[in-house]
């Protein structure tokens, strides 16, 4: 059978670099520009912009371009586009942008200027609007749409854009090639066919079955192309994930693979986000693009499930797969056979074999408590890779946050675990009191609802820093807010242990130790903003241990945390 060439390499590539003249024309400008200091997931959208992967845009979205993609998936000449590509901007800054035409500086987070945009329209978007069109969703629970709500500025700038300078990474410098680069490489060694395959998570022998039989199967070079901007919270950094591809690549029959990094800022938008890239790979001139069932999906590591259809991302791909270009090649779940000593996809399995996986939250577990990884199912290289990224449980450092009432016990529990945990001696040990960080970290702050988030949220900071060095942190503020105290949890669990323990202990319980006196001066109106009198506290909804301590001892409580850890594997005796 004759196999038909696919045009290759891609479409026309927008170029928003500029020449080295005007370059100069927009630095001298910039002393007199306001400027936009970018997020790491701003960072990654204007390079994907300046980098020509985002083609055809030619700059953050307008307000019809954001209503287009929102309400069609197309913007408005027709062009297939499933997200939204914005410059979100705090209040202040977009009444100060009001004049179109007008230009502002896009420095990264240390200042430096990477490009200028030119300004088309500032709006206030339908957020709620945004949230269910891209994520089908506006619930927090979903990463995306916490970001959406909880992170992204209240306003939106268009305009075009103006490149001086990439973001600057230090990093695998030789594994970041641009759009046009790759291109260049595909057509020098003669690749006119290519299969992208897009993850955000290491590889081990059923990817290389599957990518091997989807590129066997389309005549085709294979690019692997790993996510290494924000992902999903408790993905693996991309150091560890780059190693375990830079590992398994070795495996691979020479020269029929390519290995470049993608500083995407993923949505976790399943379908949208599969569409979005196709497009992107398409750009870096690959003509096949590999769709996973749940392509996307924020929980298919967790132990929740699949958020979006199976196969959802499959069916919006082959509605505009003309439209875009690219051939969509879907597979199903890859298993091993043993007594065929190979992998096969799990629709083909003969009914007489038990075929044989592992989940990736099963994975997670033997890792996190030191158990076997059967040699079927990775590269020795990639499973010592991965011990190394996540290092038995034992051996993790760990963070216990308590919330609760004033009164409820949190110090005095803390305190305990910490003389434990010094007595044991095996990780060093931290304690951050509430009224102790707000004496050293945030004497500037108020007790507003901003404040004390910013507060908790600070204190989150230095308890990852710790349990990244595998270390020990206690933290124990009121911490009334679940918008706070989920961010810690998402940010610490990229480290090691988070555990959460609620002290339920009653207000009137509470009221009655008030051993500080903030109750009685709260009530005689003395003092403002004491949680529980005139501030709201918000109950967990997802701690790991609740003990209501009115009838309990602090040492019996602390006892109760110390089974937990030792329940999940973080500490031994006790």
């Amino acid at each position: 059978m004759t196999q038909q060439l696919i045009p290759p390499h891609g479409g026309k590539l927008q170029n928003l670099m500029v020449s080295a003249e005007r370059a100069q024309e927009l630095r001298q400008a910039a002393v007199d520009l306001p400027s936009i200091d970018l997020t790491q997931r701003q960072e990654c959208d204007l390079e994907l912009l300046l980098s020509g992967a985002f083609s055809p845009l030619t700059g953050f979205m307008g307000q019809d371009s954001y209503d287009s993609v929102l309400d069609t998936l197309c913007l408005p000449d027709g062009t297939v586009w499933p997200i939204p590509i914005t410059l979100d901007i705090p209040e202040r800054v977009a009444r100060s942008l009001q004049v179109v035409g007008q230009q502002v500086a896009l420095c990264d987070q240390e200042g430096f200027m990477l490009a200028v945009l030119t300004v088309d329209e500032v709006w206030q978007p339908d957020k709620k609007k945004e949230a269910r069109k891209v994520y089908a969703t506006d619930e927090t629970s979903h990463p995306g749409v916490a970001h959406l709500f909880e992170h992204a500025g209240p306003y939106y700038v268009g305009g075009r854009v103006e490149g001086l300078h990439l973001p600057l990474h230090f990093d695998y410098k030789t594994l970041r090639l641009t759009p046009s680069e790759i291109r260049a490489y595909f057509k020098k060694v003669g690749w006119r066919r290519v299969v992208a395959f897009q993850t955000r998570r290491p590889l081990h022998n059923a990817h290389k079955a599957l990518t091997l039989l989807a590129a066997n199967e389309a005549r085709a070079n294979i690019l692997f192309h790993p996510v290494v901007g924000s992902t999903s919270p408790g993905d693996i950094d991309h150091y560890a994930r780059v190693r375990c591809y830079q590992a398994i690549a070795q495996t691979y029959p020479k020269g029929s693979i390519f290995l470049n990094l993608l500083p995407l800022a993923m949505r976790m938008a399943g379908p949208r986000e599969a569409l979005l890239q196709a497009i992107i790979n398409k750009n870096y001139g690959c003509t096949h693009f590999i769709v996973t069932p749940n392509h996307a999906d924020p929980f298919t590591t967790t132990e929740r499930p699949a958020y979006y259809p199976r196969f959802g991302a499959l069916e919006l791909l082959e509605q505009f797969e003309k439209e875009c270009g690219i051939t969509t090649i879907s597979f199903s779940r890859m298993v091993y056979v043993e007594e065929k000593a190979q992998f096969l996809s799990e629709d083909e399995c003969p009914p007489e074999v038990a075929p044989k996986h592992l989940t990736a939250s099963e994975l997670r577990r033997r890792l996190e408590y030191g158990l076997e990884i059967p040699s079927w199912f990775s590269p020795p290289e990639v499973v010592s890779e991965l011990r190394r990224a996540y290092p038995a449980r034992s051996s993790q450092g760990f963070t216990v946050f308590f919330t609760g009432l004033s009164g409820s016990g949190k110090s005095t529990i803390a305190k305990i675990l910490l003389t434990r945990f010094l007595e044991m001696g095996d990780r060093p040990v931290t304690l951050l009191d509430g009224d102790i960080v707000r004496k050293h970290l945030s004497s500037e702050l108020g007790f507003s609802e901003k404040d004390r988030h910013i507060n908790v949220i600070r204190i989150g900071f230095v308890a990852s820093e710790i349990t990244k060095n595998r270390g020990i942190a206690l933290c124990a503020p009121i911490a009334p807010y679940e918008r706070s105290r989920r961010q810690n949890r998402e940010l610490i669990s990229q480290y090691g242990g988070y555990i959460e323990v609620y002290l339920s202990t009653s207000l009137e319980v509470c009221m009655k130790r008030d051993r500080k006196g903030l109750y009685a001066k709260a009530l005689a109106g003395k003092i403002k903003g004491v949680t529980g009198i005139d501030d709201p506290y918000e109950e967990p909804t997802n701690a790991d241990v609740v003990i209501d301590t009115t009838d309990a001892e602090p040492e019996e409580v602390a006892q109760e945390v110390l089974f937990c850890l030792k329940s999940k594997g973080y500490v031994g005796k006790i």
